[in-house]
């Protein structure tokens, strides 16, 4: 049987990178992967729901951060593929609930109904637990060539970064900050890191971990993701503002219609263009020790600021 690692090493021949490139192929690979992660077994309908908001598509950004980073310290797609597919497992969860009625209430998201307007609230609640405990799971039973050690790090990483000190905080605050006329940067910036950039930074922290980063290298990657999480919210923040629903694949400013604090509404959209770009900057910066090996996490962080959905 061909590895991933052997499928996908005829890329390295080209000495000029292409982001584009890579993008299509390691979304394809990690599509692949998360078809193959989740069966429909008994009872039927809650995988099915899993398995509608999993597949859903997306840019699947989260697991090729973590496959990028296991790379650039020196491991492999293989070893890392089973994390990869658990983060997008807690994204997708994420997601599944963020557009409960009790939450943001939003009917489409990556150009789909959204999980409880096809299978009801009841079942899209249970689909989100579901991909949750099973991440772990799938984590734990299915990493395969890392000891055993660095895969509980790694579970470890995972679970605080969707617990009350990570993505779960972040939203507590941001449904306790929507209709307030006053909201500091800090606490927006508070919302930023823990909703969003906890998450991204988990993908980046675990990707080097599964390979045996050392603290240093962790430490350069933690202010690597940690500025690329926060301006990647920011970026959506302005993408609600200027993008259609189209090219979102979800509805168009629904934080102005909920007032939310965000970046635009606290800064401009010129200002908030500006400090992503800054923090993007940055990032780069922090990947310099790696020379060229660095290209593709800083060809991702670019793109964070140049999408347009």
């Amino acid at each position: 049987m061909v590895s991933t690692d052997e499928r996908i090493a005829p890329k390295k021949k080209s000495s000029v990178f292409d982001l584009g490139t890579y993008l299509v192929q390691r979304k394809a690979l990690v599509e692949e992967a998360l078809d193959r992660s989740l069966s429909v077994v008994a009872p039927e309908k809650i995988y099915e729901a899993m398995r509608y908001s999993l597949l859903a598509g997306g840019k699947r950004l989260r697991p090729i951060l973590c496959l990028a980073t296991c790379e650039l310290m020196g491991g492999t797609v293989d070893m890392a593929m089973p994390t990869a597919c658990a983060l997008e497992m807690i994204h997708t969860m994420s997601l599944i609930h963020d557009d409960l009625p009790a939450m943001d209430n939003d009917d489409y998201r990556r150009g789909k109904l959204t999980n409880h307007k096809v299978y009801g609230d009841d079942i899209a609640i249970l689909a989100g637990d579901g991909l949750l405990a099973y991440a772990f799971e799938y984590t734990a039973v299915h990493t395969q060539n890392v000891p055993a050690q660095q895969v509980l790090q790694v579970i470890a990483r995972l679970g605080h970064a969707v617990g009350a000190a990570g993505l779960v905080g972040g939203q507590v605050i941001d449904l306790e900050s929507e209709g307030k006329s006053e909201i500091s940067l800090e606490t927006l910036h508070f919302i930023h890191t823990h909703k969003t950039g906890a998450l991204l930074e988990a993908c980046v922290a675990s990707g080097a971990i599964l390979a045996g980063a050392d603290a240093v290298d962790l430490q350069r990657l933690s202010k690597y993701s940690k500025n690329i999480g926060l301006a990647f919210q920011i970026v959506d923040d302005i993408l609600d503002i200027t993008a259609t629903q189209e090219e979102l694949g979800k509805t168009a400013g629904k934080d102005l219609q909920a007032q939310k604090a965000t970046f635009p509404s606290l800064l401009g959209l010129e200002q908030s263009r500006q400090e992503a770009d800054r923090l993007i900057a940055e990032a780069i910066d922090a990947l310099a020790p790696y020379g060229k090996q660095g290209e593709t996490l800083r060809a991702i962080a670019q793109f964070i600021t140049a999408r347009k959905h």
